[in-house]
């Protein structure tokens, strides 16, 4: 059986659940929106401010290792890709770990929860454990309220639970993580991680990100280290024989002028591509010694000033202006707008949608470039946007246990694991069609959802070789990107914010579309960062500059 990128995870519905979890755990759906950032703070537990401090005593050694060589190797932390289906794969775990225990795991699933009786896929993987693993999967949409009620209660608790960042109940960091989860310090710190190779080889950023207060909990989910980009439709300038030199904030705001005509315009709302180019900081920065927020910073109010100049230029799409963005998406791909913000995932999944109506069809991000024509920043995006805990148990080979198991579902693309973890059985699940690419089965749409990835997955890998082009495009725009690529402040960082300042954020969010769309001005800004100030921000800002002193 050969690794496939094809569906599971890479080619079919499952694929737009996940990239849609990415989506809202990250740069797409948090850029610009500071209010969001801190509505799923909770109180903070008394040692949080020396959390970050004590994160690389306590997280796992980071040893990178290779079952196939890529095509396009990871260049400052970027995805590697693999232009092809490896003929032979690496079993990475020779032998089923498991003792044939029967454990439950609390996951999501935005989708038809699968039959779990005579499941072949469940099988099939359990089979790799030596270990059974029950899921007890809840829709998505809900799973914060489930999560919330089962941590409730200590004894309700599953054996293996998965908590998406965004889904963080109140009191986490500060009472349940430390009553209710395992900690998993003395297991996986430093040199203790090395009789687990497949976690080893998942980036010490991403482990940062699952201490808590100052201990090792979690286990990642990784993410994209660049989340975003701006695309345009190539093919379409190309057959009006335009090839677009985009060297700052004015050369876009002219390209997207000169594509708007008829029924036709340049662009979309590009609020996220202002904050990208303007480097507008995802929370806060420091000038010289003093801690400045987000909506404070010179680039946040470049980044408004620059969209509102586009929607002035007549460019965006009148929908969007009406900020009807739930079908940019679509508009972008059908050719009524030519310029759009998305998260990198959505690359593939256009080609997905489109290739087959469209074989020309092809979207492509702008090289990283900065607003004033200078160097680009890019922000790193959060390194996890998943994570899932072990219940607490005094017993220590339980836990060893679950870790062996954890290392068989972190197996990289090019092994069994991975291949039979997204892909199921050959003959089952899929079947090879003329050009040796898988061909899902019927019974792959009941049977193989998304379930183990939740648990623990491996780092990224770009594997979409269906799609002609493709592999070879992202891995080198994404090796490009990652040069520019910067660790904001408290980057990697589990910081737990007080309650009281949950909403304090929220009013930004619609004035960034009155401002970008001409309703209020500058002035409009400066009252409501008095406000802010006044409502909490100034006792936020202390809150972080304890946390920056106690790790000076």
């Amino acid at each position: 059986m050969n690794a496939t990128p094809t569906f599971g995870r890479l080619g079919d519905h499952a694929v737009d659940r996940r990239r849609f979890l990415g989506l809202i755990a990250t740069g797409a759906a948090v850029v610009g929106i500071p209010g969001l950032l801190t509505s799923c703070t909770t109180a903070p537990a008394p040692s949080s401010t020396a959390n970050a401090a004590a994160a690389g005593d306590v997280i796992p050694k980071y040893i990178p290792v290779t079952y196939i060589d890529p095509d396009y190797p990871s260049v400052n932390g970027s995805v590697p890709g693999f232009e092809s289906i490896p003929a032979e794969l690496v079993q990475s775990v020779k032998t089923a770990p498991g003792t044939g225990l029967t454990l439950t795991a609390m996951t999501p699933l935005w989708g038809t929860i699968p039959p779990t009786k005579g499941n072949k896929y469940y099988e099939a993987v359990n089979g790799l454990l030596g270990s059974d693993i029950e899921f007890q999967i809840t829709d998505g949409n809900v799973y914060g309220d489930k999560l919330a009620t089962v941590l409730a209660s200590a004894k309700d608790v599953p054996d293996w639970v998965c908590v998406p960042t965004w889904n963080l109940p109140p009191r986490f960091g500060s009472e349940i993580v430390e009553n209710v989860f395992q900690d998993l310090t003395p297991f996986l710190a430093g040199d203790k991680v090395t009789p687990y190779p497949n976690l080893a080889n998942i980036s010490s950023d991403a482990w940062k990100f699952c201490v808590f207060n100052g201990k090792l909990y979690g286990l990642p989910f990784p993410g994209e280290v660049i989340t975003d980009a701006i695309f345009y439709r190539r093919d379409v300038l190309e057959s009006l024989g335009i090839t677009p030199d985009v060297k700052n904030g004015q050369d876009l705001i002219d390209l997207a002028v000169e594509l708007t005509g008829g029924n036709v315009w340049g662009a979309e709302d590009l609020w996220n591509t202002a904050a990208i180019i303007h480097a507008a900081p995802p929370k806060w920065k420091l000038d010289g010694d003093k801690l400045v927020h987000r909506v404070e910073s010179d680039e946040y109010r470049a980044a408004l000033e620059w969209n509102a100049a586009l929607f002035k230029s007549g460019a965006v799409h009148p929908d969007a202006v009406a900020d009807q963005n739930g079908e940019a998406k679509s508009r972008f791909q059908s050719g009524k707008s030519l310029i759009a913000n998305d998260g990198v995932g959505g690359w593939h999944e256009a080609l997905r949608d489109n290739l087959a109506a469209n074989p020309s069809y092809w979207q492509q991000p702008f090289d990283p470039f900065a607003a004033d024509g200078g160097t680009p920043v890019l922000w790193k995006g959060n390194p996890a946007n998943i994570f899932s805990f072990l219940k607490k148990t005094d017993d220590e080979a339980k836990i060893t246990e679950l870790l062996a198991l954890a290392n068989v579902l972190a197996a990289p693309y090019g092994t069994t694991e991975y291949d039979t973890i997204n892909n199921g059985v050959e003959g089952v699940h899929y079947t090879r069609g003329d050009d040796g690419l898988p061909v899902p089965t019927e019974l792959a749409a009941t049977e193989l959802q998304p379930t183990y990835i939740f648990l623990v997955d491996p780092p990224i890998s770009e594997t979409h070789v269906q799609y002609p082009g493709y592999v070879k495009a992202a891995s080198e725009w994404k090796a490009n990107a990652a040069q520019y690529a910067t660790d904001p402040l408290f980057y990697a960082q589990q910081i737990v914010e007080p309650q009281q300042y949950a909403s304090i954020g929220q009013p930004f969010v619609d004035l960034e579309k009155d401002i970008s769309r001409g309703r209020k001005s500058m002035d409009d800004l400066d009252a409501a960062i008095e406000t802010w100030r006044s409502s909490g921000g100034e006792e936020l800002r202390a809150f972080y500059q304890d946390i920056l002193d106690s790790q000076s």
